[in-house]
């Protein structure tokens, strides 16, 4: 058990820093919200290396002190709903044996977007930002099937070492 507690730690820390490196890498698309989601690549390889528990527990955290480190109550807000509802779909498509790990990545990709995007509608009380769907959709599916590809590489190795 203090193993899997060590790895979540290491886990929530190594998401974190993801998660400045992605501020410091500009994407500008036109597109407000669009990421590379560097942090859901820890959040995918928890979920599978360690389980729903511990990789909920990583990315709340995360969230929270991204959100109080560098951030600040929306930013919390946006990524709460996002990573909750990404989080929620990853764990139920997972338990269906024809999603790969890369299908639940994109899954899980598309599921955030839709999330900060019902909070951004909710906030500005507007309902054509819905426009933005599909090409967040697009963005969702290109970054989760990169997310999904690099899981893909690293769970193993993780397993073996939680395994020794």
């Amino acid at each position: 058990m203090s193993k899997k507690v060590a790895m979540a730690g290491m886990f929530t820390a190594l998401a974190m820093i993801f998660s400045y490196v992605e501020v410091l890498i500009p994407i500008s698309l036109g597109i407000p919200g669009i990421k590379l989601g560097l942090a859901n690549l820890v959040v995918v390889v928890a979920l599978y290396t360690m389980g729903a528990p511990m990789a909920l527990a990583v990315s709340m955290i995360r969230i929270l002190l991204v959100s109080v480190t560098f951030g600040n109550l929306a930013a919390m807000l946006y990524s709460l709903a996002g990573g909750l509802l990404s989080f929620g779909g990853m764990v139920l498509l997972k338990k269906i044996p024809k999603f790969s790990i890369v299908g639940v990545s994109v899954a899980g990709g598309i599921l955030h977007n839709a999330g900060q995007l019902a909070v951004a509608m909710a906030v500005v009380e507007n309902i054509h930002l819905l426009s933005y769907m599909p090409l967040l959709m697009i963005s969702g599916t290109i970054t989760g099937m990169l997310i999904g590809i690099v899981s893909a590489q690293v769970i193993p190795r993780i397993d073996k070492v939680l395994k020794s």
